[in-house]
């Protein structure tokens, strides 16, 4: 062989095996370990039991990047059976993680469970909780950010610091109280206050003057809209659950149950101390609480007043939420543009239209959607499905619209083919903001309006650049509606980000499945999972 050749040879194999390795190559691992524990907190100066992770109030933050496997050990040291869920993480093929109990027997006390994800194709601000009774209200809830690869631009410049920002509604009565109370047909009060990272007028964030920096927030608490604001500073909307936006400024922000932002705020003032305030939206009274914004070598305390907020006006909180768009030509988790899948020109396959209603069964208040109210089985949704369990649930047991009759208790199941593009309709039959959230897809919002929807409404649909969430807000006696590519093959729960609401029937499951066994769809049931019910090893 000459030496030309021999070089072209082995240079040929060189490359071959570094593609081989790249291929076969795994993305990173991060790997917790989380004890669920009781302990005592006194946010509201009252002591009280919390559901603590490792002995934190909120829990510990996961700071992960896209495509990142994730491996969280939960043990168990609650006197309840116990999930958490990962709110936003779309569990792409792995149904199986998303800790709910309609796909997942729960993790029993004194035990523990391993929870593997991938953060597949996303970026964004996200959070976790608790999914089981009503434990969420007690706590366990925590931030979940996924940064973007290195390979992939942002369109804005890298802040100096980011800050997790979780706004959550508080109850001194204990969540066992409050459950009791809802199982005998008592619906909640108002909450007693707010609170920001798990404080009540004491959360502090800290930076530099002239410095940019993220602030991600979420809504993780149970029942309450808020709106969120800086005191002389506007706030740069960049990002909404995993998707970039245009980047409009505002002075506030409202962020609904179970939603999440991220926006960029540039430090421009004089050296001192400003407060963040959380307000509540749409209650009387009005709940605030505040935070501060700390400059660098301050010694200048935040001094009122607070800026004004909004409080019960609902078509401000319709306008700006319509202003939220977006951007066509930014990189989202992919290098390809978040345009480039045009979502208005799909054609559609089937349309949902899902009314909301409260109900009395039995003497007693629920929650329900097109007439029924869901009650889970013992034996989990996807178990039952995946090993042909019969007497579980029946599909299509809940009807494509709102029909006439009384309410009752219902195992919903609405089946679909994995791929269908969906037309979602959330119609609000109740004076009160509704808060939907779709686990294992987002959204495209392409309208929101007051009254009765109809198909003319289509008319009004934003079909070019509605950003894709996946929790939406239904005004009072209004509409919602969304287009959804339904790619993500599994057992899906659609619920109220209203935990009384879901925990007493508003919510239901959707089936997106298609009748081969494979694993670029659908990840086999993994070695560890829990059985229950009719489930059995």
């Amino acid at each position: 062989m000459r030496p030309t050749s021999f070089l072209r040879f082995f240079l040929g194999t060189l490359v071959g095996l570094s593609a081989l390795c790249i291929i076969n190559a795994e993305d990173p691992y991060r790997y917790f370990t989380w004890t669920v524990t009781y302990g005592t907190i006194s946010p509201l100066g009252v002591p009280q039991q919390a559901i603590l992770i490792n002995g934190q109030f909120p829990g510990p933050t996961i700071e992960a990047v896209t495509n990142d496997n994730i491996v969280v050990d939960v043990i168990n040291k609650l006197d309840e059976p116990f999930l958490i869920t990962w709110n936003g993480i779309k569990q792409r093929k792995s149904v199986w993680q998303d800790g709910v109990l309609g796909t997942n027997c729960p993790i029993p006390p004194n035990t523990s469970w391993r929870y593997k994800f991938q953060t597949k194709d996303q970026i964004g601000t996200f959070s976790y909780f608790p999914s089981t009774k009503f434990h969420r209200v007690a706590g366990g809830f925590g931030g979940f950010n996924v940064a973007h690869r290195s390979v992939i631009a942002v369109p804005y410049p890298i802040p100096t610091e980011e800050f997790t920002v979780l706004v959550s509604d508080w109850y001194k009565t204990s969540h066992k109280a409050l459950q009791q109370k809802l199982d005998s047909g008592i619906p909640l009060p108002l909450p007693d206050a707010l609170l920001i990272n798990g404080l009540h007028g004491s959360a502090t964030f800290s930076g530099q003057r002239g410095k940019t920096y993220k602030f991600r927030i979420s809504n993780v608490g149970i029942a309450t809209s808020i709106n969120f604001r800086i005191q002389g500073h506007t706030m740069t909307l960049v990002e909404v659950e995993g998707a970039h936006t245009l980047q409009e400024v505002y002075e506030s922000l409202d962020v609904h149950p179970g939603q999440s932002v991220g926006v960029l705020v540039t430090l421009h003032g004089s050296v001192k101390d400003y407060f963040i305030v959380a307000s509540s939206r749409f209650t009387k009274p009005i709940l605030t609480t505040t935070g501060i914004l700390r400059y660098a070598g301050s010694s200048i305390k935040a001094a009122g007043p607070l800026p004004i907020g909004p409080t019960y006006h609902i078509h401000w909180s319709m306008k700006q939420a319509r202003t939220i768009r977006l951007n066509l030509t930014a990189n989202a988790a992919r290098p390809n543009p978040q345009g480039s899948f045009h979502y208005g020109t799909i054609p559609i396959v089937r349309t949902l239209v899902l009314a909301n209603t409260a109900a009395k069964i039995g003497g007693k208040l629920r929650y329900a959607v097109n007439k029924i109210s869901y009650v889970d089985p013992v034996t989990p949704l996807k178990l039952a499905d995946w090993f042909n369990i019969p007497g579980v649930f029946n599909l299509n047991s809940i009807k494509d619209t709102p029909t006439p009759g009384p309410a009752s208790l219902g195992v919903s199941v609405i089946g679909t083919a994995l791929h269908d593009f969906v037309e979602v309709v959330f119609q609000n039959t109740e004076p009160t903001l509704q808060s939907w959230h779709l686990d294992g897809s987002s959204f495209y919002i392409v309208g929101y309006g007051s009254g009765n929807w109809t198909p003319d409404m289509r008319r009004r649909y934003n079909l070019a650049d509605a950003v894709p969430r996946h929790t939406v807000q239904v005004y009072p006696y209004g509409w919602s509606a969304m287009l959804v590519s339904l790619d993500n093959k599994g057992m899906w729960n659609l619920r109220s980000a209203i935990w009384a609401r879901r925990y007493l029937g508003q919510q239901l499951y959707i089936r997106v499945w298609n009748d081969e066994k494979n694993f670029f769809t659908e990840n086999d049931i993994p070695q560890n999972a829990l059985f229950c019910g009719k489930a059995h090893h």
